[in-house]
């Protein structure tokens, strides 16, 4: 203990006497202590601060432990009692602190990689969409100048090619409308008008309309359904959903193919499987079906002349749409080609 009444030059001998003993064991705890954090660099962050917490702690008692000769006197068992304390107080801390900033390391993380991969996807769309909206533009303008300037005046001929750009109208208004409801979903701005809505009817409706389009290609499609269950939803976003997912397995099934439609109960859910014969996808690109402008690998059937190829929004827009039902749509590879399931909530009785 160290007294007013003793000089100066004494308290300074007597701290370089006491240096070496306690570097001498200070020095091989934080070694110690050094090893273990790169041990245990790549756990959780909480481990690591509660050891940058315990390594000071326990070379500060291991350096007053050697300099007092480890004779336990009340001035030790005081020093030793208060680093116990702070011990207890700090390590649950430090703990708490570890989980929070691995937390908020994780979230960031995870933000970013979802910023990225939204970043990638617009850049793909842009470059998509400029592509499909170029093709049908400058047909229509080469038929209409041809038109205008008389280069076309056979009646039969002049009917085709208005015909021709007819189609191809509808097709950039369907693509137009497909960005526009895609826009909505991903900006939050979907509002739906939840209701009972019987799956007959709107099941019954998407199959009218995409029938002609399979006639066209030569593809067979049937409904099979064990019952007729009544879903909360949207009638006009469920339609859609169905027509969308039916579309999509229509343009990739070969001609004499068959595309399915099947609906059942299952654990208090309605669920809806469109299987199709597209030869099935690759592992690797299941995961990719519902992002924004996938279209596949070449190595999926190619789609007819009849049926161009989609802008990559369909499956898009079914996911969104159905999750805004609180929903669940998958993707997996069945028999002859692909099935795509979806899970609705049931009506209240």
């Amino acid at each position: 203990m160290i007294t007013s009444g003793e000089p100066l030059g004494t308290l300074v001998e007597h701290a370089l006497h006491i240096l070496p003993v306690a570097l001498a064991l200070v020095l091989p705890v934080v070694a110690v202590g050094a090893v273990l954090l790169h041990w245990v660099r790549a756990r959780a962050l909480s481990t690591t601060m509660t050891l940058l917490v315990l390594i000071p702690l326990v070379a500060m008692l291991a350096g007053v432990l050697g300099v007092s000769g480890f004779m336990f006197t009340a001035t030790l068992a005081t020093t030793l009692l208060v680093c116990l304390l702070v011990a207890v107080v700090v390590v649950p801390v430090a703990v708490l602190i570890g989980r929070l900033i691995a937390r908020r390391s994780v979230w960031e993380r995870e933000a970013r990689q979802r910023e990225r991969a939204a970043e990638a996807s617009r850049r793909e769309l842009v470059a998509w969409i400029s592509h499909d909206l170029r093709s049908p533009l400058a047909g229509i303008r080469a038929m209409a100048e041809a038109l205008a300037d008389g280069v076309v005046t056979d009646q039969g001929e002049v009917a085709g090619y208005a015909a021709r750009i007819s189609d191809e109208s509808t097709r950039l208004s369907g693509m137009v409308d497909d960005l526009f409801e895609l826009s909505r979903i991903t900006a939050g701005a979907l509002r739906l008008t939840m209701a009972a809505v019987p799956l007959r009817e709107v099941v019954g409706d998407a199959l009218a309309a995409q029938t002609p389009v399979a006639h066209r290609k030569g593809v067979r499609m049937l409904a099979d359904a064990q019952t007729w269950p009544t879903v909360l939803g949207s009638d006009t976003e469920l339609g859609r959903v169905i027509r969308n997912l039916l579309a999509n397995a229509i343009r990739h099934t070969p001609p004499d193919g068959t595309v399915t439609l099947r609906v059942r109960l299952d654990e208090g859910d309605a669920v809806l499987a469109v299987d199709d014969a597209c030869g099935g996808i690759p592992e690797t690109e299941l995961a990719r079906v519902f992002d924004v402008a996938f279209r596949g690998a070449a190595a999926r059937t190619p789609e007819s002349g009849d049926q161009p190829a989609g802008a990559g929004l369909g499956l898009a827009i079914a996911k969104g749409l159905v999750e805004a039902h609180h929903g669940r749509i998958d993707a997996s590879n069945h028999g002859p080609g692909c099935r795509f399931e979806v899970r609705l909530p049931l009506a209240a009785s």
